[in-house]
């Protein structure tokens, strides 16, 4: 089915509770909900432990618990998933699935009801990870290469990677169209608060605090690290569970909690650089093009997708180096004029990357398949 636009009807679920922080389900809830969403969709999540949170328009909850990544339970899971995407959903009115990583329960889970739907995968980052980690991860995620009929990757990379791990997966699929970022961020950023001058470098560290996130790389780095004052907005349980070795490492942290986005574009006005430690790699690292669309530069290390997304326009460092990260982080303190020309690329790179552009190349996809 198609929309008064023309556009197919989408179909797609994203297996993690709402309200779960990470920049997938950002670009999720950007792309799919709304009142005026830009891309019409029937599109779910689970519902959370402890009731049904406050939802944006558009955005379905499935009441399936059980999730995991192994063995029976998780062939379970994918069963329940599957029954209630079934009775939710009436596949003549969908046009094209949109499967939300190509690991994970809901690839399968959705391909159950809608078996001869054209289907697109999107690989967004931790598919790749976990399928590396996790044996039937990495069978979800060959099969889903194998039967997707076009694959979506946001960076080179990322499409590198997931070739390394379905060598078997044919290259005409995949399709390069970069995420993006809400375009009135881009034409309307927050106005940064006056500048105080201060003899401290304000660092912001903005995310998850997962191992491949870097979160305990950072710390180690910084315990030597002079000038500078660290800000922490990431989930409230990952951030104490690295209050012992903040501790170790005598740093002091002002953490701001797990910020709502504007709250977050508001904290970018106001600190001097951003500090993205990843160790592996990042599908596109959204967080670090939002911050330099709000003017703040961007520190960070060279890890695939990231190095394709930022490039020259903010900082690569070593996060692993103490005596690299401490130079470098001198550089920023004691060279004003290195954090102008940072703030002015980073804008000019965040501009390449609005979220319309993306919704439009998904959209056009959408429409040769269907």
């Amino acid at each position: 089915m198609t929309t008064p636009e023309s556009r197919p009807l989408v179909a797609t679920c994203l297996d993690l509770p709402a309200g779960s922080p990470g920049g997938s389900v950002e670009l999720f809830r950007d792309l799919y909900t709304g009142e005026h969403p830009l891309i019409p969709a029937r599109a779910f999540m689970l519902l959370p432990p402890g009731g049904r949170p406050t939802l944006p328009a558009g955005l379905e909850l499935l009441a399936v618990t059980g999730k995991t990544l192994q063995g029976p339970a998780f062939r379970r899971y994918v069963a329940a998933l599957g029954q209630a995407l079934t009775h939710s959903l009436a596949p003549e009115r969908i046009g094209v699935l949109h499967l939300q990583h190509l690991a994970f329960g809901a690839t399968p889970a959705l391909m159950r009801p809608l078996p001869q739907h054209p289907r697109i995968a999107l690989v967004h980052g931790t598919d790749l990870l976990f399928a590396e980690m996790h044996h039937d991860q990495l069978q979800v995620l060959r099969k889903t290469a194998r039967l997707a009929d076009a694959i979506v990757a946001p960076t080179t990379a990322m499409a590198d990677h997931l070739t390394r791990l379905a060598p078997q997966t044919d290259q005409r699929k995949i399709h390069h169209i970069p995420w993006g970022i809400p375009d009135h961020l881009l034409t309307r950023p927050p106005t940064p608060p006056k500048r105080t001058t201060t003899s401290h470098l304000r660092l912001l560290y903005a995310g998850r605090l997962t191992a491949e996130k870097g979160g305990d790389v950072l710390i180690k780095a910084l315990a030597a690290a002079k000038g500078i004052e660290l800000s922490i907005a990431a989930p409230s349980a990952e951030f104490h569970g690295l209050t012992p070795l903040m501790r170790r490492a005598g740093i002091h942290t002002r953490y701001l909690g797990w910020l709502r986005r504007p709250q977050l574009w508001k904290a970018f006005t106001e600190h001097d650089a951003l500090v993205m430690p990843s160790t592996t790699l990042e599908a596109m690292g959204l967080v670090a093009l939002e911050a330099q669309a709000c003017g703040l530069p961007v520190l960070y290390q060279p890890v695939p997708g990231l190095r394709e997304a930022l490039g020259s326009s903010a900082l690569a460092t070593d996060f692993t180096n103490p005596t690299t990260i401490t130079r470098d982080l001198d550089r920023l303190r004691t060279s004003p004029s290195l954090l102008t020309a940072l703030r002015n690329a980073g804008r000019a790179n965040a501009a390449r990357y609005p979220l319309s552009t993306t919704a439009a190349a998904l959209t056009d996809l959408s429409k040769q398949l269907t």
